[in-house]
């Protein structure tokens, strides 16, 4: 029987790495704990999946080590500790420790090199050794007996393991890393040679001694660099050679795990708000099998299981009993190709309270795609994959796709039989390209995601898994290729595809199993999810099918007109310039404005070119007229591309409209982003924004009407501050930018000039997005001074908004979020940065996210609302179009006044504010007309 093992974990690498890669959670009073939170899962499922018999977590000493005595450069560019991650070590060493984990912190001595002693220790003694880190350096411990685990990757290399990740064998791996060098820890190598060719030269001569008395003969380049850096490589092995005889204050035989510390335990997870840790540790108190703490039992079963998560209550459906959700690892995945097991399925889904549902398909486009298969869990580490359109040479028999569909249809059609999966709207489209109509849509891991943590930049399945479960899920690629010798879904393999599929619906059912429970415990954001994003799932589905009318015939007159003054824009140019030069190359037209033109520098690009974007431009358009010729050039430009020219290639030829996908899961704010083709950036006001929007047609005997909130964020603004005059403005119905313009010069409403009042509209809108007397100066083309003048007289008649601002940000840093009046939150991790750019910055968005977001919840609830109407009636008329405050429709055209009423009415009641809701409607035989 072989021997348990000494389990090694490098805390270091742990935390920093659950830093960065999990959300910035925080207590409720702002005390940050998204490390301690994953750090804390990541060692006990270490525990619990390898059973040690000897384990250490081991840890940085903070302070000077050898290295930095010996290279005074050593780590030096590393920034410092962020104080979000610094306060969070404290608490995690308690909690360690109280789990009966022995913890390391040996004072002057890297991570590294006491788990490189412990390993030399254990080898002598005959003990298999685990160590858990995801630290390059450590590759070079890998030897018999020695297995390195990447607990985030899901991987472990053994020395041949390593020799495949990095081209040489563990022997090999220091001088591998003196000739690659390590920029993180400011450890020279040779100046551009990588890892190919580390391993190349490393593979001709044998080792770094070779590698350097080769330098004499080798040519280029590249032994030019290697010649230069003679004189830094033995300092650089030696910085990166673990040292495996540093004296250490433990033995082997202090690293036993004792029994947990459960009261202690339970504290630090009640004072830190640790739901899940909290959970399993009264259970685990109470007598329950909770998460194992040390390695004295398996606790919750044999097979190794997480901590019980139970699925919460589901609108709908009964409450589920709380299942097991399983490690990381694969989970238990088969076909069905026969009608026996059919059955037992069906059997096995009718009977289930949660349905977790993907399918696999011949197209990313949703209203194109086929379906190739479906796949279902019901319960978390087992799923199926019932393949229905795989065509490849030897494919084994399917079961027939239309009987299979028409016998799920009552299942897939029940509002009885919840359901959950990862972007369920593109699932709901497939099957409606099939006539089935999904219903039970109770839970989406995407939107769950999304509602939690918005500020996150990926929802997508994988980056969930990975983030959440600490599991690498299989990719597309790994499955199908990629490029050009990518295969359809089709031509893969079933036995592939069904590990693909079928996983793809276990973790969404394991990632709802995590993220519900967050959610219902946090009120404000489970009423944003199960009352406005969860409801305005299908609402978007139906716009999207319904699509709009494009006039193809005008787009291409557009395109014709756009392309004829761009042409005289070029010439003019030209002109302006001294010569012809490419307008559309940012080299070129830096060589015209900076060389030949003298124009100042405004800003550069990360690789230090002078920058020529927009805001540079518009900057440098006060000296010089050609670049405001330049940005009326590149408008024109993205009108023809974006629109004019793809606009008639985007329409369906099945239903001879453009379908347009909304994302719910982009915009950190809430604001929905419309994708393939984008239709919400269509210029309003422009000439040629008009001419685009008059392709957009009612088909005939229909009109298209246009309803817009009236100046919405302002008037949330005068509700969130509760400013009397702004209050006032609105209650009275008087032209806000008229009003605050008469406030701020101090003159009648009927004696403010129109300059007046624009200045008093870029005060009233730029207050919103955090514009600066500076930025204010800029767009009015007034003296800074002045513009400050405009702001301080601004605050001294609305104090009531520089009191909301003020009180805005306070409550951001309070508690590291900002909130909308329905109770959407969005992440504001840099609110405390030592960062000033970055701190200002999180600031401005404190103040400007209420707002919008607020914005975003009104319409979508507008949108709910409105959309349950026109089924219920049955209205003649239908949704086709959203677009920032602004809902678009097509309508009978005897019925447009009594829609109009309608739905002025249903988006004006969408929000109870302090000030009334306005909406302003038009209609016509195109959206231009319309708007």
């Amino acid at each position: 029987m072989s021997k348990p093992p000494l389990v090694l974990v490098d805390g270091s690498s742990y935390l920093f790495r659950a830093f960065h890669a999990l959300p910035p959670l925080t207590t409720r009073d702002g005390v940050p704990t998204g490390a301690l939170h994953g750090v804390l899962a990541m060692i006990q499922k270490l525990v619990l999946e390898e059973q040690p018999g000897l384990v250490g977590v081991v840890f940085d000493a903070p302070g000077r080590t050898f290295r930095d005595d010996l290279y005074p450069e050593y780590k030096a560019h590393r920034p410092p500790m962020p104080d979000e991650l610094r306060v969070q070590i404290e608490p995690l060493h308690q909690a360690i420790r109280a789990l009966g984990l022995p913890l390391l912190i040996v004072e002057g001595v890297e991570a590294d090199d006491v788990i490189a002693t412990l390993t030399r220790q254990a080898r002598a003694r005959g003990l298999p050794v685990l160590i858990s880190t995801g630290d390059k350096d450590m590759a070079q411990l890998s030897a018999p007996g020695v297995t390195l685990i990447d607990t985030m990757k899901n991987t472990r290399l053994d020395p041949a393991g390593v020799e495949a990740k990095f081209g040489v064998p563990p022997s090999m791996i220091v001088d591998y890393l003196a000739l690659v060098g390590d920029t993180s820890d400011n450890v020279p190598g040779v100046k551009g040679c990588g890892p190919k060719t580390a391993v190349k030269w490393l593979q001709e001569y044998g080792s770094l001694e070779g590698v350097m008395a080769a330098a004499a003969s080798m040519k280029g380049k590249a032994g030019e660099n290697l010649r230069a850096a003679l004189n830094h490589l033995p300092l650089s092995r030696t910085l990166v050679t673990v040292r495996d005889d540093v004296p250490l204050p433990v033995t082997l035989d202090d690293l036993h795990p004792t029994e947990p510390d459960l009261p202690t335990l339970i504290e630090l997870a009640e004072r830190y708000e640790l739901a899940r840790h909290l959970k399993a540790w009264q259970e685990k108190l109470n007598g329950g099998s909770g998460m194992p703490l040390s390695p004295g039992g398996r606790g919750a079963g044999e097979r190794g299981e997480a901590p019980a998560l139970g699925v919460a209550a589901i609108p709908g459906a009964a409450s589920p009993s709380p299942q097991p959700s399983p490690p990381g690892g694969e989970g238990v995945y088969r076909a069905i190709l026969d009608e026996a097991a059919l059955d037992e399925w069906l059997q096995r889904l009718a009977a289930a309270e949660l349905i977790a549902l993907d399918t696999e398909t011949t197209s990313l486009d949703p209203m194109q795609a086929e379906l190739v298969g479906l796949s279902f869990a019901v319960q978390a580490g087992e799923a199926v994959y019932i393949p229905l359109a795989h065509s490849y040479p030897g494919a084994p028999d399917q079961l027939d796709r239309g009987k299979v569909l028409e016998r799920l249809r009552p299942l897939l059609e029940s509002d009885r039989h919840a359901k959950v999966g990862q972007n369920l709207k593109y699932d709901a489209h497939v099957l409606a390209n099939h006539g089935l109509r999904l219903a039970g849509i109770a839970h989406d891991t995407l939107l769950e995601s999304y509602v939690l943590d918005a500020g996150q930049l990926r929802h997508d399945l994988d980056a969930l898994a990975r983030r959440h479960l600490d599991h690498e899920t299989l990719t597309y690629e790994q499955v199908a290729g990629k490029g050009a010798k990518q295969i359809p879904f089709a031509a893969v393999d079933i036995e592939m595809a069904t590990r693909y599929a079928a996983e793809d619906a276990d973790i969404a059912l394991r990632l709802h199993q995590v993220l519900w429970p967050r959610l219902a415990a946090e009120p404000g954001l489970k009423r944003v999810y199960e009352q406005i994003e969860i409801p305005l799932l299908p609402v978007l589905m139906r716009i999207e099918r319904n699509g709009v009318r494009i006039d193809a015939a005008l787009l291409h007159r557009v395109s014709h007109e756009l392309a004829t003054r761009m042409h005289a824009l070029e010439r003019q140019a030209h002109e302006l310039a001294g010569g012809p030069f490419n307008l559309a190359s940012p080299k070129q037209l830096q060589e015209v404005l900076f060389a030949r033109l003298a124009l100042p520098v405004v800003n550069r690009t990360p690789t230090g070119q002078p920058s020529t974007n927009e805001e540079v431009l518009e900057q440098l358009a006060e000296q010089h007229a050609l670049p405001r010729v330049i940005l009326e050039h590149r408008m024109l430009a993205k009108l023809k591309s974006t629109y004019a020219d793809k606009l008639p290639q985007a329409i369906d030829p099945r239903t001879g409209r453009v379908h347009t996908m909304y994302q719910q899961a982009v915009a950190s704010t809430g604001r929905l982003s419309s994708t393939e083709p984008n239709l919400q950036n269509i210029p309003v006001r422009s000439e040629e924004g008009q001419r685009i929007r008059q392709a957009f047609i009612a088909p005939e005997g229909m009109l298209i009407l246009s309803a817009d909130y009236s100046q919405i964020e302002l008037r949330i603004m005068a509700h969130l501050s509760g400013d009397a005059g702004l209050l006032k403005a609105f209650a009275e119905g008087r032209d806000i930018h008229r009003a605050t313009a008469a406030e701020v010069f101090g003159l009648p409403l009927d004696a403010v000039s129109d300059l007046q009042r624009r200045a008093a509209k870029a005060i009233n809108f730029g207050l919103i997005y955090g514009m600066s007397a500076f930025g204010l100066a800029r767009q009015l083309s007034i003296p800074r001074a002045e513009a400050q003048a405009y702001v301080d007289l601004y605050f001294a008649r609305y104090p009531g908004v520089r009191r909301y601002m003020e009180e805005a940000r306070e409550k951001a840093r309070d508690k590291g979020y900002a909130e909308t009046l329905f109770g959407r939150r969005l992440q504001l991790p840099d609110i405390r940065s030592r960062d000033a750019r970055r701190r200002q910055q999180a600031e401005r968005v404190a103040i400007n996210a209420p707002m919008q977001g607020t914005a975003a919840d009104i319409i979508k609830r507008a949108m709910i609302d409105i959309d349950a109407w026109l089924e219920e009636s049955g209205f003649p008329a239908r949704m086709i179009m959203q677009v920032h405050d602004e809902l678009v429709f097509e309508v009978e055209a005897g019925q447009v006044e009594a829609l109009a009423q309608e739905v002025k009415m249903r988006m004006a009641r969408a929000a109870e504010l302090a000030v009334p809701l306005v909406v302003e409607v038009g209609w016509g035989r195109n959206w231009g007309e319309a708007h």
